[in-house]
C-alpha cells in the first residue's frame, strides 16, 4: 500500500472520542436496554432482609439479576457484599448479621431444611444467598467457615427458570433474583414478590431474544437428550440425580 495513502487514512481518523450510548442512572445499563420500567411501581418492603454474598466475577456479567433485586426492594432490604471469602474486614457489619440467630443460609446441603418450615412461624429473617455460578458458590461456602454454622435451608420448587438466555445446571435451578423472590413469597406469605420482582428479568430476556439471543436449555436437559458437548464428572452427575429426586418428591 502506498505510504502516502496510509498517512492520509490516518489523518482522517476523527480526534474526538466516539459518542457513547446514554446510560440509565438507576440500573446503569444503556437506556435502550434499560429494564427499570418493569420494576415494582413502589419498591417492595418485606420484613425479612436478603443478603447476597457475591463472587467478584458475577459483578462483571452484563446480564446479571442482582441489581434487579436490589432496585425492586426497599433500601437496605437487599445488602450485597462482594468477595470470595466472608466475612472480611471491609464487609461492614456482615459478621454481626451472620451471627444473629434469625439468619438463614439458602444452600442445598444434606442437612438443609425446607424453607416452608420457617414460614409457619411469623418471624423476621436474614436470608443469605451465594451469588455466582454453582462452582463459585461452592467455593465461597468452602472458604467461609462461618457459613457452615448457619441454619441451612433449601427451596423446593418445580418452577422452571425464566432466565432462559443463560444456561442453568439443572431444570430446577433458578437465578439469584428468582430464588430471592420465591423465598420472600414463602416467608412473607405474599405472592407479590414472585409476581413483581421478576418482571425486569422478563423484559431483559425478551429484548435479548428479539436481538439474536437464543433460548438456553439446562445442562441437565442437554445431557439427558445427549446434546451436551462436554463429558460430565461424578459431582455434576450426583447433583443432577439429587435435584431430580427432590423434584419427584415435590410432585
Amino acid at each position: 500500500m502506498d505510504e502516502n495513502k496510509v498517512w492520509e487514512d490516518l489523518s482522517n481518523i476523527p480526534a474526538d472520542p466516539p459518542v457513547m450510548r446514554q446510560v440509565c442512572v438507576n440500573c446503569e445499563r444503556p437506556r435502550v436496554v434499560c429494564w427499570c420500567a418493569a420494576l415494582p411501581a413502589k419498591r417492595l418492603n418485606p420484613q425479612s432482609t436478603v443478603i447476597l454474598l457475591q463472587h467478584p466475577a458475577e459483578e462483571k456479567r452484563c446480564l446479571r439479576t442482582a441489581p434487579m433485586l436490589q432496585l425492586g426492594l426497599a433500601e437496605n432490604k437487599c445488602l450485597i457484599f462482594k468477595g470470595k471469602k466472608f466475612p472480611q474486614p471491609r464487609h461492614e457489619n456482615l459478621e454481626n448479621i451472620l451471627l444473629q440467630p434469625n439468619t438463614l443460609l439458602l444452600y442445598p446441603s444434606k442437612s438443609a431444611i425446607d424453607i416452608k418450615e420457617f414460614a409457619i412461624i411469623d418471624k423476621i429473617y436474614n436470608i443469605v444467598l451465594l451469588d455466582g455460578t454453582w462452582p463459585q458458590a461452592k467455593a465461597i461456602y468452602a472458604s467461609s467457615p462461618i457459613l457452615h454454622t448457619l441454619k441451612q435451608v433449601k427451596l423446593l420448587t418445580s418452577n422452571t427458570s425464566s432466565y432462559i438466555i443463560r444456561t442453568q445446571p439443572t431444570e430446577g435451578c433458578l437465578s439469584t433474583l428468582e430464588t430471592a423472590a420465591e423465598t420472600l413469597s414463602v416467608l412473607e406469605k405474599d405472592a407479590i414478590y414472585r409476581e413483581q420482582l421478576i418482571q425486569p428479568l422478563h423484559v431483559l430476556c425478551n429484548y435479548q431474544l428479539e436481538n439474536g439471543a437464543v433460548t438456553h436449555q439446562s445442562k441437565e436437559f442437554l445431557i439427558k437428550t445427549k446434546m451436551y458437548p462436554k463429558l460430565i464428572g461424578k459431582r455434576l452427575s450426583k447433583l443432577l440425580r439429587t435435584t431430580e429426586e427432590n423434584i419427584l418428591n415435590i410432585t
